[in-house]
């Protein structure tokens, strides 16, 4: 058995070793495992919304069905669904692009992935502003890239300034990967910070930059801002979204980028090679889910809102846990580091945010995720796409677990 295991490590790729499983995804799992035991887990890992996807949406997958659409679809998308995009994109952010600038992928996740590996080349460096999703930093080492973390300060919301930006601009940097409303934080970029930030690159041709609004609808501050609208740098934007949160379609993995031609075909080259098109029924549903515009979306904002007023009224009630009020998004993500080196009632003793996860996963039952995950090790995420009543009762647990450690 030993040899066999030795044989399977010595047979994997440098490429897959060097590659970290998504942390998000992995304690998912976990407690997926202890509620398999009857552990009555409350999970506030994932970040998906806890709404079905909206009635007229799944009546046009039906639909869709009915009328026979089961065959291989473009590899960019169908050209109405490309269209609508481009429509939604010149109404709510004042965007011009034609359909050739838009490729449809298999979630944005496809989108960010294959712009990454389209532009970055081994040793070209990729500024990530951090706390930054799990997986920038992951596509950058698959692309042999080098990734360079900014880290915004918690007293600014956790956002990187256009100061800090410049001084880490090098002749290597290739690329800029940031978020908005952002995962984990909830920090939204305001307008006047996003043209100081483009002012800024616009002095660097060789930088681009990816602009994931995969949360764009989730805003609790009024107007969202793509960085793309800045002329100055416009072809150098890649805008990454999709339909998982807005309308709560995550399973239906569709996703979207909108860029300068040639790197629009380029995405697309790539996509040809790993997946080809995106499933032709989830494309037929999220024409309609644009078709249908944005109330459903606006009436699970407005659900978020105040899920978000709750869990802050509750942890403000818990000693110790540092949280700044999310703009967007439906995550808090406090400081915990006032935990670190307290010990646990079994004797072990929190060293970092990776133990507070596992002790609040194992003492309370409620499953978060590290802030190492996303570039920020003093930091726990916890979604709040759950249910009011599951909220409650996890932050009660929280408070309670957390006093047991001295």
């Amino acid at each position: 058995m030993a040899n066999s295991a030795a044989l399977a490590a010595s047979v994997l790729s440098d490429r897959i070793s060097a590659l970290q499983e998504s942390q998000t995804i992995a304690m998912a799992k976990k407690a997926r495992e202890l509620i398999a035991q009857g552990i009555d887990v409350i999970n506030l890992s994932f970040g998906e919304p806890d709404f079905q996807t909206p009635e007229y949406i799944k009546d046009a997958a039906k639909q869709a069905l009915d009328e026979g659409y089961t065959k291989y679809t473009p590899v960019p998308g169908y050209v109405d669904l490309r269209q609508a995009i481009a429509d939604k994109l010149k109404r709510e952010n004042h965007l011009d692009y034609e359909c050739e600038n838009i490729v449809v992928s298999t979630g944005a996740k496809q989108a960010l992935a294959n712009t990454v590996l389209s532009l970055v080349n081994p040793g070209e460096e990729v500024i990530v502003f951090a706390p930054y999703w799990v997986s920038y930093e992951e596509m950058v080492r698959l692309a042999e890239g080098v990734s360079v973390t900014l880290m915004g300060a918690l007293e600014n919301d956790f956002k990187v300034t256009a100061a800090q930006l410049e001084a880490a601009i090098t002749p290597r940097t290739k690329l800029i990967m940031y978020s908005s409303p952002c995962n984990p934080t909830g920090s939204v970029f305001s307008r006047e910070e996003l043209a100081e930030i483009a002012a800024v690159v616009a002095r660097y041709p060789q930088v681009h930059i990816i602009a994931d609004e995969i949360y764009e609808y989730i805003n609790f501050v009024g107007e969202h801002v793509s960085i793309a609208q800045f002329d100055e740098i416009k072809d150098r934007v890649i805008t990454v979204n999709g339909f998982s949160k807005g309308y709560a379609m995550t399973g239906w993995r569709v996703g979207y980028l909108a860029a300068h031609k040639q790197i629009a075909s380029a995405c697309e080259k790539m996509q040809s090679q790993i997946t080809s098109g995106t499933c032709s029924i989830a494309q037929r549903a999220a024409l309609a889910a644009l078709k249908g515009g944005r109330s459903s979306a606006d009436e699970m904002v407005e659900a978020y809102r105040r899920r978000r007023d709750l869990v802050l009224e509750l942890v403000a009630d818990i000693e110790g846990l540092i949280t700044p009020k999310p703009s967007g998004a439906f995550y808090i993500f406090p400081d915990v580091s006032g935990f670190f080196g307290k010990t646990a009632p079994d004797g072990s003793v929190i060293e970092n945010a990776t133990d507070l996860a596992m002790f609040l996963l194992n003492d309370a039952h409620v499953a978060a995720v590290s802030g190492e995950a996303f570039g920020a090790p003093s930091c726990v995420r916890f979604s709040t796409a759950a249910a009011d009543e599951k909220l409650r009762e996890a932050f009660l647990r929280i408070k309670d677990s957390l006093k047991r450690l001295v």
